[in-house]
């Protein structure tokens, strides 16, 4: 049912003892606006959840149409790093080049359940990257937004 629900795709990055991990991840959510925090859920069996469960500073990096390749590459094995698409970033979290935006928090709760876990961050740091049409993942794909043509 949920490959009929299309989500926002985001990366999430750590540094965990000076070595970058990230992943694509389409469950970040918004938590709260006071303090700011956001969510994400994570299996953790990923290679990448030694990383997220044992720092302290993590980053979402928001997505447009433009990062589809982006995307790909960190839904994919391989080293998401080669390359000169990120930067070392505030707490020394991987920060990537030219997305939608970016946020920085330190993570305030890690809820496992059976092989998953919810990640509860903290917004410490961001910025907001250019205007742009957001990349949606839908039905084992990504896709765009299209507006509706629509009356008031």
């Amino acid at each position: 049912m949920f490959r009929r629900h299309a989500a926002g795709v985001a990366i999430i990055t750590v540094n965990y003892d000076g070595v970058p991990f990230g992943f694509t991840a389409t469950s970040v959510a918004s938590l709260s606006a006071k303090p700011p925090r956001f969510t994400f859920n994570m299996a953790r069996t990923s290679r990448s959840w030694p990383a997220v469960a044992n720092t302290t500073f993590i980053g979402v990096h928001m997505l447009g149409r433009e990062n589809q390749e982006l995307a790909s590459r960190f839904a994919t094995g391989g080293n998401r790093f080669d390359g000169d698409h990120w930067e070392p970033g505030p707490h020394g979290v991987p920060i990537l080049k030219d997305v939608a935006g970016w946020l920085i928090g330190k993570v305030q709760m890690r809820l496992s359940f059976e092989n998953n876990a919810v990640v509860v961050v903290e917004v410490v740091d961001g910025a907001v990257g250019g205007d742009g049409a957001p990349l949606l993942y839908h039905s084992g794909g990504y896709g765009q937004s299209v507006p509706l043509d629509y009356e008031i």
